[in-house]
């Protein structure tokens, strides 16, 4: 119909000879149909092609290379800092930036071109590929990288995230659809663990890589079963009074092959896996199960992750270890970083104060290492911040460190939270961090972490009383 309508006819017959036919407007149930097959090709909120759609292109395009020698190119595609955007702003900025994405992708692709969404932030492209395939491919992340990055104006905020993209050469890469998209990603993976926005092209290295971690990750799965984690121990000193102020709980990992393997090695594996969940309650009922035996009011300091956060309800978990284990909450300490508070600032900073009014101190450790550490000291009324040990070794060398020393530690005092000197290794150092007013020192001066058994409250008064004779 030229109105746009559409009509089904169908002719019966009559009892008494010749025929009827019946107009039916189906118009409604043809644009339903047509709405549902559209979104069962498409993302509903970007518009894009979707997964569906794209292993399909894929398939037609190794069908192409194999019968005409065709190559093709793919590029999986992970927005930088958009979590932090996410958490920050609301889902519904989110979104609307990923509409404002999808859209630069598209303007940055031929016709001949095929560009997903995946799911979250992650969107997959497909071009066909002639002579200089790899050339060429340099030349796309690169407008898709710049594409990216441009300044975003949303909601009255101005956003600025980038992209890592991983990129797989067919058939150099692969000749089947799962090879390929895994080879892609393993790419992906790569650029954005050497420093995000940027790209980088699959190399065999990766697959030797990628199954050497899920064997390291099977293992660590296995650790906690097997009871292979235990916790050392390092004192914080107080300054003014002279005394084991809380001790640290620091994890290890005893490998029945490997040995002892530092938080360092396997800390940001557990993190990317969740793993981090089930081995940061065990170092939580564990520690302060052992601070429970030493005698008031020395306090525990426990290390609390941002994903742990992200997964869990600090409140209800910490106060349950507290039940069990007996230990005051005014004698547990939980250090955390500043990616605590910038992933889901609002909530985590509600979750902190719930901490504190339960009797909990709050830490901020690494202070001075990040981007906005200053901002966070008016966000939240931290119990003490820790100076990084990165500042505290080149103090007797570096003007500029002393001066930031001496600096975080007037700040401190100024707004009465404390300040822990970290790393101290020798009585220069802690007559330095002294003078500058830290009031707490952390460091091997004071001993090494060693496991809950070799804790020796009393030498370690005596042997400050040595430092400070000397």
């Amino acid at each position: 119909m030229r109105d746009g309508r559409t009509f089904a006819v169908n002719h019966r017959p009559m009892t008494d000879g010749g025929w009827v036919a019946i107009h039916q407007d189906i118009t409604a149930q043809k644009r339903a149909e047509a709405q549902i097959t559209y979104m069962a090709r498409h993302d509903g909120l970007t518009g894009l092609a979707n997964r569906a759609v794209l292993l399909e292109k894929i398939e037609e395009a190794i069908a192409r290379q194999r019968r005409y020698g065709r190559r093709f190119t793919i590029f999986m595609l992970d927005l930088d800092l958009f979590k932090m955007v996410n958490d920050s702003l609301g889902h519904p900025v989110g979104d609307e930036l990923l509409k404002m994405v999808a859209r630069r992708l598209s303007a940055c692709i031929r016709e001949t071109d095929t560009v997903a969404r995946l799911g979250g932030d992650e969107f997959a492209i497909l071009t066909p590929a002639g002579v200089g395939q790899r050339d060429a491919a340099v030349v796309t992340a690169g407008r898709l990288l710049e594409a990216v990055a441009a300044p975003y104006e949303l909601d009255g905020h101005q956003l600025n995230i980038g992209t890592s993209i991983g990129i797989a050469l067919a058939p150099d890469h692969g000749a089947e659809v799962d090879q390929l998209m895994k080879n892609a990603d393993l790419a992906l993976y790569k650029a954005k663990a050497e420093g995000r926005d940027a790209f980088r092209f699959f190399e065999d290295a990766m697959g030797v890589e990628a199954r050497s971690r899920r064997a390291y990750q099977i293992e660590l799965r296995n650790a906690l079963a097997n009871d292979e984690f235990e916790l050392h121990y390092q004192p914080i000193i107080d300054n003014n009074a002279r005394t084991t102020a809380s001790i640290e709980a620091l994890i290890r990992w005893r490998h029945p092959q490997r040995g002892m393997i530092s938080p360092a090695d396997f800390i940001q594996l557990a993190e990317e896996t969740g793993l981090i969940n089930p081995i940061g309650d065990w170092v939580l009922r564990r520690a302060c199960k052992d601070a429970a035996r030493w005698p008031a009011p020395t306090k525990v300091s426990i290390n609390l992750s941002a994903v742990q956060f992200r997964k869990i309800c600090p409140v209800d978990q910490l106060r349950d270890a507290l039940d069990q284990s007996g230990l005051p909450p005014e004698r547990l300490e939980l250090e955390i970083t500043e990616s605590v508070l910038l992933h889901g600032s609002s909530e985590n900073v509600e979750t902190l104060h719930k901490l504190r009014r339960m009797g909990i101190s709050i830490v901020l450790d690494d202070f001075g290492t990040g981007y906005s550490s200053l901002s966070y000291l008016r966000m939240f009324p931290f119990d003490k911040i820790k100076i990084d040990r990165s500042f505290v070794h080149e103090l007797a060398k570096n003007a500029d460190c002393a001066a930031i020393v001496s600096a975080v530690a007037g700040l401190g005092r100024s707004l009465g939270i404390g300040t822990v000197a970290e790393g101290i290794e020798t009585k220069d150092q802690l007559f330095l961090v002294q003078a500058a007013g830290c009031t707490h020192a952390q460091g091997y001066l004071f001993g090494r972490p060693c496991p809950v058994a070799e804790l020796q409250f009393q030498p370690l008064v005596q042997r400050r009383k040595k430092i400070k004779a000397a």
